[in-house]
């Protein structure tokens, strides 16, 4: 199941009955499709990391607490956008969840208004930073399909180097340049340099966000 083509779900994790109940009927009636669990553990068997969607998490639970199911998705490097809500947190637990990439804190009782946007708003950076994974891995795809010396000469063109510059860093002719930067250009499907350039700081700008796994 591919997560662009599925439906976004949005995950309720609270331990409480009448709030998961409540919050299930409230996201419901904007359309969206809600699966809620009674805890971490539960979320964590039933996840698809394939569907795109949003996390609306409680803090304090049983056994695993939100804290911990967060640091249990990082390990996973499972990047969810996570709301937290919580009724009994301060202000070191919603420190400790921003820390962590969380997209929103909100204390019970919150406005609903609030919750029904954040989670809109949730809901849209997962599809864009999935849309943006998907783009950066064809980037990569087509990066590794280069050669050693093809990656070499792709580098010193990213700096802005010349063919001439480049045939002399590499101590190889002018036309053994050209002829590697028109394989370049062939393989990344590049229209001009500053197509090709902007290939390739997209993907090394978005490999940096990736590995933040952050979504601020």
């Amino acid at each position: 199941m591919s997560g662009n083509n599925s439906m976004p779900l949005v995950y309720l994790v609270d331990d409480e009955f009448p709030i998961r109940d409540s919050l299930t009927l409230l996201i419901e009636s904007t359309g969206q499709t809600v699966r809620s669990f009674e805890s971490a553990e539960a979320f964590l068997e039933n996840y698809d990391p394939e569907q795109p969607g949003c996390l609306v998490l409680d803090v304090r639970m049983p056994l695993m607490s939100g804290h911990e199911l967060q640091n249990e998705l990082l390990n996973r490097d499972i990047t969810i956008p996570i709301i937290f809500i919580s009724g009994n947190a301060d202000i070191a637990d919603s420190a400790k969840a921003f820390r962590a990439g969380a997209v929103d804190f909100l204390e019970k009782p919150f406005d609903t208004d609030v919750l029904l946007e954040r989670i809109d708003e949730a809901i849209k950076k997962d599809i864009v930073f999935r849309e943006d994974r998907i783009k950066k891995r064809h980037i990569q795809e087509r990066i590794n399909h280069l050669t050693t010396r093809e990656k070499e000469v792709l580098g010193l063109i990213v700096k802005s180097h010349s063919n001439k510059e480049s045939a002399s860093i590499l101590n190889i002719s002018n036309r053994t340049i050209e002829a590697h930067r028109s394989s370049i250009m062939e393989k990344m499907q590049a229209e001009n340099v500053a197509e090709l350039i902007t290939m390739v700081m997209y993907c090394e700008a978005l490999g940096n966000r990736l590995q933040e796994k952050r979504f601020r």
